[in-house]
């Protein structure tokens, strides 16, 4: 899947075969809001409809239409992969939550 930033807001890209369409979808929203085109331009376009409907029912209903996030998660990963990222981060004289934030955020760049 890609990414695309439409007025400031990321949506998830994917080809859907059986209709032969491009699907749109944005994240980060409180409520779902997805938009379909034949070709990038159009999607772009139908994006930016999609989300001012949104944000427009959003403000409607007196509805936050952002989630919010506090910047803490869980992550379950087998003991020996967590053993191999504390001695990584120690390696680097980083913090374990360093390390990991360090490494999510090139991961999310690339």
């Amino acid at each position: 899947m890609k990414l695309m930033t439409i007025n400031g807001q990321k949506a998830t890209i994917s080809y859907d075969k059986d209709i032969d369409m491009f699907r749109g979808e944005f994240v980060g929203l409180n409520g779902e809001a997805d938009f379909y085109a034949k070709n990038m331009n159009q999607l772009h376009e139908e994006g930016m409809v999609s989300l001012n409907v949104f944000l427009d029912m959003c403000k409607e209903d007196g509805i936050e239409p952002f989630k919010n996030f506090s910047g803490k998660f869980n992550v379950r990963i087998n003991p020996e992969l967590h053993a191999d990222i504390v001695a990584a981060a120690k390696s680097k004289g980083e913090s374990l939550n360093q390390f990991v934030a360090e490494t999510l955020q090139r991961a999310t760049q690339a």
